[in-house]
């Protein structure tokens, strides 16, 4: 179980208890701030529990959704707008329009680890509106896993989301054009 700094000293009762909880391994100090009852712990955990309003997208969000087989290099962590700069190199932070940051935000399970993330609708309207700055391959890749999945999708929520992005005209004409 991860915890804050916060989190570890009311679980153990003071800060001098956790540090006598740290030096008996039954808590460990994985980076700073972040404490866990787990010597190891995945990589995305530390990372979502350090930034807890912060949302998965990107490749990596495609990756986590079976999207692409490719492990991305750096975690794409959504934050609003007004949002203070995540200072953590194995982020890439995307600043997103306070109303449109909202949407389309899950919870899953990953690696035993509760994420928040976009879900796969949202995903593909990031999918079009950014398919420029990414590879095109992996683009494609990620096109066609949509593409043999698209009766599993929420078609709805696709189309809802689009009329709320910027460009929406050129979001709901990829959509008909390259997906379905």
């Amino acid at each position: 179980m991860l915890f804050t700094y916060n989190e570890a000293i009311e679980k153990c009762g003071s800060a001098y208890k956790m540090s006598q909880d740290i030096n008996n391994k039954k808590i460990f100090k994985l980076e700073e701030g972040i404490y866990s009852t787990e010597e190891n712990v995945p990589e995305i955990g530390i990372i979502m529990k350090k930034y807890p309003k912060a949302v998965l997208t990107g490749e990596y969000a495609f990756y986590i959704h079976g999207m692409t087989n490719l492990i991305p290099d750096l975690y794409d962590l959504a934050t609003p707008s007004k949002a203070a700069k995540l200072k953590d190199n194995r982020i890439r932070q995307i600043y997103v329009r306070d109303d449109i940051f909202p949407l389309g935000i899950e919870e899953k399970e990953v690696n035993g680890i509760t994420v928040r993330i976009y879900d796969k609708e949202r995903m593909l309207i990031e999918l079009l509106r950014n398919k420029n700055s990414m590879p095109y391959d992996l683009y494609k890749e990620i096109l066609v896993n949509y593409r043999e999945e698209l009766n599993r999708l929420q078609i709805w929520r696709i189309q809802e989301y689009a009329i709320r992005f910027p460009k929406s005209k050129m979001i709901s004409k990829a959509l008909d054009v390259e997906v379905m």
